[in-house]
């Protein structure tokens, strides 16, 4: 991680940015102190495709029945 000062990186922003854009992160700093980090941003996340396994898929008429008592009861931890 390079660290500039104030004034450098006022001079050098293009220089810094594209740093950044490699992946180096940079750290701006006043008398010694650090103020800031210069760093890449992430890419955009990948979008969710709705409707991908549509027609692949078969949902039984009885999903939605309840469970046999003794299945339930073991759930429960009775």
């Amino acid at each position: 991680m390079a660290t500039v000062n104030i004034y450098d990186a006022k001079t050098r922003l293009s220089q810094l940015v594209d740093q950044a854009a490699a992946g180096e992160d940079v750290v701006v700093s006043r008398n010694g102190k650090p103020l800031a980090r210069i760093t890449r941003l992430e890419g955009p996340k990948r979008r969710v495709r709705f409707g991908l396994m549509k027609g692949k898929l078969v949902v039984p008429a009885d999903f939605d029945t309840p469970l046999p008592a003794d299945v339930q009861a073991a759930f429960e931890g009775r």
